[in-house]
């Protein structure tokens, strides 16, 4: 689990790559992919003081690959969380007998108890800025035979409200919690502002509980009170209260909520709201990879409605989705459709158009950068307009194809060539030890490639004759990229063994001999090699496994 780590806590070697071993090997196949190792770099094994100090060093290595995979409890740790895994302080009283199940549960615990330690340390800042325009003289405007009306020759555009607030958590212990808010408002020159602050304490695994203190000068002090319980593995509630104090009196609240798992991607919900606009409503909510449905019915004062909407999900890079509703009730009816997707990393942009009766045509445009959002609802006109709804669904889009192609592509592109190079930085120190091991490698091989040449030489067996490993530039488009590759000629000749070349399913630059000389680019293993006396070719992926001689890999000498 990645995210269970921190992101610069990447593990750089990859014990199944070095011993070239599928990662359901067994404690045999590991054994023998050690013992073979150790043939190569044992120290015993070289009489030159400076290559018996880069075998001792590459022994080490190996050992320590072959200690952990060969340890059922380790193995699992590294299996789930990789080397910065075993690092976590407290496996030592880890029982040695656990499954790997019991072994997770036990590094979540470990690792909540030090992301506890870190918390207090955090918060969770939240944002919302909202601006509403009003475009109706866009489409609304009067006739020209007014001749009363004084009106320029453009269109009036006005922002006619906006709102803002924000919201920040200060982690007190580890069950408290501390909320504070606060927002403002204004809306044709007049508005206000409240401040929120709760109180959060978590009582247990199954439920938390909440105060909350807020002032205004809009609607006076509040006090409120908020309780969560979960009742039954597929069953939760929550029950809130307040009391709002104005001029015009003390004015209670409540609201509760009952919710159920009605299957896995299926919940349904009932709620009761008691107060100034009093409720009841009921919900079915199916969440699915590819989809999200809800279905509502409310009865209540004032208003009595219908609702259905509909959400496909696209399972492309940038999650891209199509929405659709309609709502209908006593105070009119509402179609909404709209789309949202992906535009950078932290970035979701948005848009929905909304037609209905008697609200008109209105875009709804809504930016999430992190953890702060940016809403424009702009209103284009009273009336069912075709031209309105017409500029309304086809604007957003061509604005957004221009901008995509102008402007985000191109940012984007920039951006991931800086990171590139940031990570090449980053990783310089680390690429420059692996390929100080690899060379080291190469020089320990040589002794045992030249047996294993002259082995597969007399039965006109397996004999590697080229192999470059790294980034290929084969697409005419990229002429000008520079290709970046590594002779492994004597690395591959070396894991040969009864003419057969067999690559498992893992990362090649952990590969005795290898390193990556591209960090973060498309990598590939190219094999020029002769089996029988004859030439074969292959290409393959970084992570694909490899068993050579094939008889697909042959070159036809006709051609």
């Amino acid at each position: 689990m990645a995210s269970a780590l921190e992101d610069d806590e990447i593990d750089n070697d990859d014990y199944y790559s070095l011993l070239n071993v599928r990662r359901e090997a067994t404690q045999d196949e590991l054994k023998a992919a050690y013992r073979r190792l150790c043939m190569i770099y044992h120290p015993d094994k070289h009489r030159d003081p400076d290559l018996k100090l880069q075998a001792e060093q590459l022994f080490n290595l190996v050992h320590q690959a072959y200690e952990v995979l060969s340890d059922p409890q380790a193995r699992a740790i590294y299996d789930i969380y990789g080397k910065r895994g075993l690092d976590v302080e407290g496996w030592e009283v880890v029982e040695r007998k656990r499954t790997p199940v019991e072994i997770r549960e036990e590094y979540e615990r470990l690792h909540k108890e030090r992301e506890e330690r870190r918390l207090q340390q955090r918060t969770n800042p939240k944002g919302l800025i909202s601006v509403g325009i009003d475009a109706t003289d866009l489409f609304d405007r009067y006739d020209e035979d007014y001749e009363d009306v004084v009106s320029g020759s453009y269109p009036q555009v006005e922002i006619n409200k906006m709102h803002i607030s924000q919201s920040i958590e200060a982690p007190l212990t580890t069950t408290d919690t501390a909320i504070l808010s606060g927002s403002l408002s204004t809306q044709n020159g007049t508005g206000g502002g409240n401040i929120n602050l709760a109180l959060r304490r978590v009582t247990s695994a199954k439920g938390w509980g909440e105060l909350e203190f807020g002032a205004g000068d809009t609607h006076g002090p509040l006090l409120g009170m908020k309780l969560f319980r979960n009742l039954t593995p597929r069953c939760f509630a929550t029950a809130q209260c307040g009391l709002q104090f104005s001029s015009r009196g003390v004015r209670p609240g409540a609201t509760t909520v009952l919710a159920r798992h009605l299957d896995k991607n299926t919940m349904g919900y009932l709620q009761w709201r008691w107060g100034t606009q009093s409720s009841m409503n009921t919900s079915i909510v199916r969440d699915t990879k590819t989809s999200h449905f809800t279905f509502a019915l409310q009865l209540g004062i004032p208003h009595c409605f219908v609702m259905t909407s509909y959400q496909y999900k696209f399972q492309d890079e940038d999650q891209t989705k199509i929405k659709g509703s309609i709502k209908s009730g006593f105070f009119g009816t509402m179609v909404e459709y709209g789309a949202e997707r992906k535009i950078s990393r932290h970035s979701v942009l948005g848009a929905t158009v909304s037609v209905g009766v008697p609200h008109g045509v209105s875009l709804k445009i809504k930016l999430n950068r992190a953890s702060q959002t940016y809403f424009f609802p702009i209103h284009l006109t009273d009336q069912l307009l075709p031209s309105a709804v017409f500029y309304a669904t086809v604007g957003p889009l061509v604005f957004y194809l221009a901008i995509q192609r102008l402007v985000i592509r191109p940012y984007l592109h920039s951006q991931k060539e800086q990171d590139l190079e940031k990570q090449r930085e980053s990783s310089a120190t680390d690429i420059a030890r692996k390929r100080q091991e690899a060379e080291s490698s190469v020089l320990l091989m040589q002794e045992s490639v030249r047996r294993i040449i002259e082995a597969e030489e007399s039965r006109m067996g397996l004999i590697i004759l080229n192999a470059w490993y790294g980034k290929f530039v084969t697409d005419n488009s990229k002429k000008h990229e520079r290709a970046k590759v590594i002779d492994v000629t004597v690395p591959l000749q070396c894991l040969v063994k009864d003419s057969k070349l067999i690559l498992t399913e893992a990362t090649k630059s952990g590969l005795p001999g290898f390193y990556d000389a591209c960090v973060g680019e498309e990598k590939c293993l190219k094999v020029l090699y002769q089996f029988r006396g004859v030439m074969h070719q292959v290409l393959s992926g970084d992570t694909e496994p490899l068993r050579i001689p094939k008889q697909s890999h042959r070159i036809d000498n006709d051609t």
